[in-house]
């Protein structure tokens, strides 16, 4: 399993629609979400679902400013 953690920015007004876009994302979790429009989220693989692709359509989220890679762990 592969399985990463990535903070976004987001436009403080647009927050709410990032955070359905997010809740609707397979394999993602939101772990923080702050007022300013920042998530931390984790993002998990699975079959068909790379964490690299998934990073990409985080960071192609309308309202998002920025997606930055925090770790990456490949777990057994």
């Amino acid at each position: 399993m592969d399985v990463s953690s990535v903070v976004l920015w987001a436009w403080p007004e647009k927050r709410a629609g990032v955070r359905s876009q997010l809740v609707a994302m397979s394999g993602v979790q939101i772990r923080a979400d702050c007022d300013n429009g920042r998530f931390v989220v984790t993002v998990e693989d699975a079959p068909g679902r790379s964490t690299a692709d998934a990073f990409v359509k985080l960071h192609a989220l309308d309202g998002v400013i920025n997606a930055s890679l925090l770790s990456r762990a490949l777990l057994d």
